[in-house]
């Protein structure tokens, strides 16, 4: 699958060897862990779960994708190299939903949903990824895992019984937790709010026939109406959502990564489902060195999402006339592990905060900015504090427009580092 565009990163001093690496907090560990350094000396190999392309890009996806560009770019600049992967889930129950709601076809429906993401990622900055992989893509390899691990006796059979099945001895494949480890690498929770959790967020609890109604579904029949893959000894049907996951990243990264991402929302059922297919598949642990989510983004004190309809979309902000730059900014000034609502103040406050590092940079000569520069990097790599970094370059700011400077070289160097660092391009 074809990603976007990749921004130019100007060239910055390197950071002194002294200052600190990036710490983020992990979610299976409950805390902070240094990232970088990949596993054998090679590069820092991060997973971000995408889009479901059947709406177009909010906030809250913003957030998301802003997020882990962030830790994308302060892993370049304290010197790693970043194999970065995130997959597209151009095949699944909402999509199809939508779809026949408005009438189109489910592929058109993804394909432009999908255009218009890489439209609202290229227009916000972000660094695309080294490998963007759909579903779709996926299905071979989720067949091929799927057939050994039923060969293994760690999936099962259940068949179709309602009278939806395409073919007859229609049967979907469970992974078998029984055969699985324990829960807990990555949510710790209890298996009362598990299995509320898992209703809400697409799994399927109740059906009888299930060995455990935890068990996720790994590949599911061929129905009628709905579109089908050649499953090989499954059957025709298509993938389960979170195995598709585990085996892109098989696939793409290899067996062990050192980041996955997402919004919190992910941590159970998705990347705890993710993390227990490859222990199964794999009989290795951790699949992740560290689990990273972003907090969830509401408007009017609900959450932001398709499902409820109350959206605030990059899209109609940019077709409104809003500079992309004041929408990453805005985002960037919310800390990344905290819930928080949108409103129309802090989108003003973005623009008004733009506007004056754009006049700080336009000057003939600054106050020296490599102190800042470090200030910046330091609270980057604690923990992405893109408050602290802001707060830093807006004191930079202030003394450069109130008492003026000697340096002409100053507001170049700040300018590069907004852009390399922080995806601010002024």
């Amino acid at each position: 699958m074809i990603s976007w565009p990749a921004p130019f990163l100007p060239a910055v001093e390197p950071a002194d060897p002294a200052l600190g690496r990036l710490r983020l907090f992990d979610t299976g560990s409950g805390s902070m862990q240094e990232i970088g350094a990949g596993r054998d000396g090679g590069p820092v190999r991060m997973y971000v779960c995408g889009i479901t392309p059947y709406d177009a890009t909010h906030l809250g996806h913003a957030a998301t994708y802003v997020t882990f560009d962030l830790v994308g770019r302060v892993l370049r600049d304290q010197g790693d190299q970043v194999s970065y992967c995130q997959n597209v889930t151009d095949i699944d129950d909402p999509l199809l939903e939508r779809a026949a709601a408005i009438g189109m076809d489910w592929r058109d429906l993804a394909a432009a949903e999908t255009a218009l993401f890489r439209e609202d990622m290229t227009a916000l900055q972000v660094i695309p990824p080294d490998a963007y992989v759909g579903a779709v893509e996926s299905i071979p390899s989720v067949v091929a895992v799927v057939a050994e691990l039923v060969a293994r006796g760690a999936a099962y059979r259940v068949p179709v019984t309602d009278g939806t099945a395409e073919y007859e001895g229609a049967a979907d494949v469970y992974l078998d937790l029984s055969v699985a480890p324990p829960f807990g690498e990555v949510c710790h929770a209890e298996r009362a709010w598990m299995l509320d959790v898992f209703a809400a967020r697409g799994g399927d609890p109740d059906r009888a026939e299930k060995r455990d109604p935890l068990d996720p579904l790994l590949w599911r029949a061929a129905r009628r109406g709905e579109p089908s893959w050649d499953g090989g000894p499954l059957g025709p049907g298509r993938p389960g959502w979170h195995v598709e996951c585990t085996c892109i990243v098989h696939d793409v990264l290899g067996d062990g990564i050192d980041l996955q991402g997402g919004g919190s929302d992910l941590v159970f059922p998705h990347h705890e489902m993710c993390a227990l297919t490859s222990a199964v598949v794999t009989g290795s642990r951790p699949f992740a060195r560290a689990y990273v989510h972003q907090g969830m983004v509401g408007l009017d004190g609900a959450k932001m999402s398709k499902s409820k309809g109350n959206l605030m979309l990059v899209s109609r902000l940019r077709a409104d006339g809003v500079d992309p730059m004041a929408i990453r900014l805005m985002l960037l000034r919310r800390h990344y592990r905290t819930d928080w609502d949108y409103s129309a103040q802090l989108l003003d406050d973005a623009e008004r905060e733009l506007a004056t590092i754009r006049a700080a940079l336009s000057v003939n000569t600054a106050v020296p900015a490599w102190p800042t520069v470090t200030e910046l990097r330091e609270r980057l790599r604690d923990d992405l504090d893109g408050a602290g970094a802001l707060d830093a370059v807006a004191r930079w700011c202030a003394q450069t427009l109130d008492e003026g400077g000697f340096d002409p070289a100053a507001p170049g160097v700040m300018a590069r580092t907004l852009d390399a660092l922080l995806g601010l391009r002024i």
